[in-house]
């Protein structure tokens, strides 16, 4: 029974492999070998390929100066974070609140084999994850140093010590999420914060890397001093690595205490979370005035509910409202610095800056594009609002209004703080917030005019028309495209009619188009959509 439940835990992992959503059947199996081939280049290729440059760039200094510890303390330290990063949401949707959790409870089977193999998966997941870092990191210190009896047993106890530590965290970590997410009502804003604080942190690191390998390079014995001092147990871990075996011995002794007591732990708290539907409050009625809206407003409040609901549809479509914002205050801290810098570069181009700038804008607004998959992701269910007593025109324009409410506001702020910080004439000032804000309003309409056209609405998941509907790639490479063109254009000719008159042809033309596509909103595709 646990090789059943623990192949059908990893058949959940991989399901996108076999099953094609979109279409809903099995995928064919030169395609099945296609996605793993994929998968492989991925995790053996992509990140095997950076972790070992990393080891290599680490190893021959550290080890040289007799301080191949902290080599192992670093690249551990790394492989902990990715394994228990890349499983802890495994650990909590998987382990503690499966979809299917009431139904194998109702069947004859014990509660401590359906915990086993649930933990089987998040350490088999963390150990994918960590495999990428830990594998390069034993080969090349296996090169440099030498291998040994001693340090190829120590380097594999050292594998395995770290997937249990992953294991643990894990499982920790899920549980933490699990009883909070109990207690939201809504979730996907928590999922889409943890993402982004995720994706900071990442892309901080990426910059700050080089620097701070050749800071731990050229102060390694400092560093290596400090850490024996204050965090003894810290050097152990980089030890066992090495091969001491007093240092892999107290390690594997704190592990398996740790092990047992978070299987006592989970064996009293499995069955109330894994039985729990989440916090009920109490609600006392009390009587008091409904507030009548219109239509069109209750359509409005529906779309932004479908919205703020899903962090799948926040993050991929929504990314952009975040870069316009901070983009603005960006300019307003360093915006004369970076606007001299690019006149000093295009003095050949008067202007040019300027309009890099509103291409600049252009480009972050391409990353909202709310409106393209909103027609889409009605679904089978799309004959209700096709049925409501409302014309079809009203339906799209509260869809089109989510998006324009949103990028306007996101747009108007980024620009005002250019026209603010940006020694420019007050004619240009003016132009550079009328033109951002007349493509927010050209983009929304737009996406909207491209998500009624190319429509998905046989899928059985959301990520289906949010990320791979033409729809969508059409939105957000045309969006590009005409960042690009915008600032090609005035390269090439505009700078001869001056920024004044180029930023005004472009206002004028986005906000005559985006009329004629509202109008063809409201009669062809009001038509269309009543169809579908």
């Amino acid at each position: 029974m646990l090789k059943v439940l623990l192949k059908k835990q990893l058949a959940e992992v991989f399901k996108g492999y076999f099953f094609d959503a979109k279409k809903n059947r099995m995928r064919s199996k030169a395609s099945i070998a296609a996605y793993f081939l994929l998968f492989i280049v991925v995790m053996v290729g992509m990140l095997g390929g950076i972790f070992t440059m990393l080891a290599l760039s680490l190893c021959d200094g550290l080890v040289s100066v007799g301080m191949g510890w902290l080599y192992f303390l670093l690249m551990g330290g790394i492989a902990i974070l990715l394994g228990a990063f890349g499983s802890v949401f495994n650990s909590y949707a998987g382990l503690y609140l499966a979809k299917d959790n009431d139904l194998l409870l109702s069947l004859p089977i014990p509660v401590r084999t359906i915990m086993t193999a649930r933990l089987m998966n998040v350490y088999l997941m963390g150990l994918m994850y960590s495999a990428t870092v830990l594998i390069p990191t034993l080969i090349v210190y296996w090169i440099v140093a030498g291998a040994t009896v001693s340090n190829v047993l120590g380097g594999i106890l050292f594998f395995l010590i770290v997937t249990i530590i992953i294991l643990l965290l894990s499982c920790l970590l899920g549980w933490v999420v699990a009883k909070i997410s109990l207690r939201l009502k809504n979730r996907s804003f928590i999922t889409v914060l943890i993402s982004l604080l995720f994706l900071g942190a990442y892309y901080f690191f990426y910059f700050k890397a080089n620097d701070m390998i050749r800071n731990m390079l050229l102060n390694a014995e400092v560093y290596g001093e400090k850490i024996k001092g204050a965090a003894y147990g810290l050097y152990l871990f980089g030890r066992i690595g090495e091969g001491d075996w007093m240092a892999a011995g107290i390690f594997t002794a704190i592990l398996a205490v740790l092990s047992a007591l978070l299987w006592r732990a989970m064996s009293r708290s499995f069955l109330k979370i894994a039985t729990s539907s989440g916090a009920v409050s109490k609600v006392r009625y009390v009587e008091k005035r409904a507030k009548e809206r219109s239509a069109f407003g209750a359509l409005l409040s529906k779309e932004f509910a479908r919205f703020t609901s899903s962090a799948t549809y926040m993050l991929n479509c929504g990314l952009g409202l975040l870069f316009l914002p901070a983009a603005g205050i960006l300019l307003l801290l360093q915006g004369k610095t970076f606007f001299g810098a690019l006149e000093g570069v295009l003095a050949g181009r008067p202007g040019s800056a300027v309009v890099l700038i509103c291409a600049m804008f252009f480009m972050m607004l391409a990353m909202v594009d709310v409106a393209a998959p909103s027609v889409s992701l009605e679904g089978k269910s799309i004959w209700i609002p096709q049925s409501l007593p409302v014309e079809p025109k009203t339906v799209l324009r509260a869809k089109l209004s989510v998006q324009l409410i949103l990028s306007v506001i996101a747009m108007l702020f980024a620009s005002v703080c250019a026209a603010i910080a940006l020694p420019m004439s007050v004619e240009i000032r003016l132009l550079v917030v009328l033109v951002s804000l007349a493509g927010a309003v050209f983009a929304s309409v737009f996406n909207l005019f491209v998500g009624v056209k190319m429509p998905v609405l046989t899928w059985t998941n959301e990520m289906t028309p949010i990320k791979q509907s033409g729809a969508v790639a059409i939105a957000l490479f045309s969006g590009w495209g005409f960042a690009v063109v915008m600032g090609g254009l005035y390269f090439l000719i505009g700078y001869k009619l001056g920024a004044v008159l180029y930023l005004l042809i472009w206002t004028v033309l986005l906000l005559a188009v985006s009329f004629g596509l509202l109008r063809w909103l409201d009669t062809k595709g009001s038509r269309s959509f009543a169809t579908l």
